[in-house]
């Protein structure tokens, strides 16, 4: 029997968390915690009453879970940003202010150290975390923007001397950063929350890029060449990446 996905939701405090549920060819049932999901793998051949045993026990679990680990409520459901709240990221503090209006779309503006976000009144709750999320990465990506780009060029021009087209602050989940052939630099907004020294390993791998486009032994030499201890920054990506978020 072909594996199967179905793709679907728990409700957990009144707010969607999303399921994978993956029906395989496995002898036993596994639950684990995704970056966009919770995901439960179950055997293909496994009856009707099995199935909603396991289910039973999986939403259990879930539940759990979440009461276990508040990380996991700012993963799925956003940090909740409320008017009047401060957000600390980079050495820097926001006063975050908000205004609902009769309108359609969401926008926003950083004043003196003040981001203004201007919202509709239409859009529920979660959609409007998550245009929160979205709008306040872009504000502070711009705000970082000439601090980055200085640091990525110092950090070039220290250990690779090869020439940057662009480099780019965007609000990227799937991964830290990204280089192209043609010399562009993108770095995930995330990366704002973390130390600088990983801050400067992320740049610095992307920079390696520029001369090897690929991981192999001499890639991560380069690495290693400007940044020793860069395993050290990996770890503390693997360990607290989940953290780093708006």
């Amino acid at each position: 029997m072909p594996a199967t996905v179905e793709n679907t939701f728990l409700i957990i405090q009144d707010k969607e968390v999303p399921i994978k549920i993956y029906r395989e060819r496995r002898n036993n049932v596994r639950a684990s915690i995704g970056k966009k999901a919770i995901i439960l793998r179950m055997p293909s051949l496994m009856t009707k009453q099995e199935q909603f045993k396991h289910l039973d026990w999986f939403t259990n679990w879930v539940k759990e879970q979440f009461l276990k680990d508040n990380h996991l409520h700012t993963r799925f459901f956003g940090k909740g940003y409320q008017d009047g709240d401060y957000l600390d990221i980079g050495g820097r503090r926001y006063l975050l202010r908000f205004e609902r209006l009769d309108k359609k779309t969401h926008n926003a503006k950083l004043k003196n150290g003040v981001i203004h976000l201007y919202l509709s009144k239409h859009d529920n709750e979660i959609h409007l975390q998550k245009a929160i999320k979205h709008l306040l990465s872009r504000l502070i990506g711009k705000d970082f923007k000439s601090e980055i780009t200085r640091k990525v060029n110092e950090l070039n021009q220290l250990y690779f001397q090869k020439e940057i087209n662009s480099v780019n602050l965007k609000y990227n989940q799937s991964n830290w950063g990204s280089c192209s052939t043609a010399g562009n630099v993108n770095l995930s907004t995330r990366l704002l929350f973390a130390p600088e020294s990983v801050i400067d390993y992320v740049i610095i791998h992307e920079l390696a890029h520029l001369i090897e486009m690929n991981h192999s032994a001499r890639f991560w030499r380069l690495v290693a060449d400007a940044m020793p201890d860069y395993k050290d920054q990996e770890k503390w990506l693997k360990k607290n990446g989940h953290l780093c978020n708006f």
